[in-house]
């Protein structure tokens, strides 16, 4: 089969490997549609994978063609979503349920071959069955729509009131996600912060009313949001100590900090910021993955739901579309930042 697979840092190529066979509890799926993360741009081009040489991609979608010993022969021709942590299910988290949390996992395109190919072996308990009117590029977004869902269903679960100030700094992928499920959600008292025209155009055509958007990179508007009151919660998801910072200035007292962003360096705040952090009485909350524990009320059965009942704003988070030879091109434009994006899709 065709792969891109990474070699070394810097080093990854399109050429024919070994098709996989599924083994015992495994499923042969075949990639019909898969996007690029943010994070696959620092393990090409900067850190290189857990191992190499090792085909990427983590977030897809496909059709079952095979499976192995032991698993239901039913699965072949479903069309699937997939989990792409494979939790050990021993260690004291996975026992638990919190597969997220697992101290032994494995992951589909950072430790184990990956979805940039024509097909992709993984456990049968790494799926999720797909309904009839989501589409393979949806469900190629589950995994960064269920990383959102995971983060807002703490405050959808401690308070119902949706008069909440809610503030999303970072409109990338994630951020947008958030934003997405928030309206779908009820609360329409938002702030978002983004730096890019790309990005006050996708919330527009969620029908959010442009006062909501403020530009980030602009210290006026973290000024004209701390004055105003600031935000009850406020969801960080950049990464940069800059934008951390930010987000604590922005957030009112007794409020809620929740940090998403995968972190671009050391992480350090200004003395002041965390004094604020200690006299206004916030909470500072991480987060991380999402959970699949295959019951209904997860993170990924959540997002599912969604997208059957025809939540709005998923397409309009594409930006681009690539064929699988064509991969490095969306590589390079995230890379390079060479034009504006959303998420780019391979198919």
């Amino acid at each position: 089969m065709k792969a891109w697979v990474l070699h070394d840092i810097g080093d990854i190529r399109f050429e024919d490997v070994d098709k996989p066979k599924p083994g015992q509890g495994e499923v042969l799926v075949r990639v019909r549609a898969a996007g690029i993360c943010g994070s696959d741009i620092p393990r090409t081009f900067d850190t290189g994978s857990h191992k190499m040489p090792l085909i990427l991609g983590h977030e897809f979608a496909g059709s079952v063609e095979e499976v192995g010993e032991g698993v239901d022969p039913a699965w072949v021709g479903a069309r699937v979503g997939v989990f792409p942590l494979i939790p050990c299910r021993n260690c004291s988290q996975c026992l638990k349920g919190r597969y997220e949390l697992c101290r032994d996992y494995d992951y589909l395109g950072s430790r184990s071959n990956g979805a940039f190919a024509e097909y992709v072996t993984l456990p049968e308990k790494n799926l999720i069955m797909l309904p009839d009117n989501v589409s393979f590029e949806e469900a190629a977004m589950l995994e960064p729509m269920a990383v959102a869902v995971h983060a807002i269903r703490g405050i959808m679960h401690e308070d119902d009131d949706k008069d909440l100030r809610i503030a999303v700094y970072g409109l990338g992928t994630i951020g947008m996600f958030v934003t997405m499920f928030l309206k779908a959600a009820g609360f329409n008292n938002l702030i978002l912060l983004g730096n890019k025209q790309k990005q006050k155009e996708t919330i527009l055509s969620m029908g959010i009313p442009e006062s909501c958007y403020y530009d980030g990179s602009d210290d006026n508007a973290i000024i004209q949001i701390s004055g105003a009151g600031g935000a009850d919660v406020v969801f960080e998801c950049v990464g940069k100590s800059q934008t951390f910072a930010s987000a604590i200035d922005i957030t009112s007292p007794m409020g809620r900090v929740i940090l998403m962003g995968n972190p671009y360096s050391d992480m350090t705040l200004p003395r002041d910021i965390y004094w604020k952090i200690l006299r206004n009485q916030l909470t500072v909350t991480g987060t991380w993955n999402s959970s699949f524990t295959g019951k209904a009320d997860d993170d990924w059965h959540y997002v599912l739901d969604h997208l059957a009942s025809g939540i709005d704003g998923a397409d309009s988070i594409i930006s681009h579309r690539f064929k699988l030879e064509d991969l490095r091109d969306g590589l390079d434009i995230m890379h390079e930042k060479r034009e504006e994006y959303g998420k780019i899709m391979i198919g």
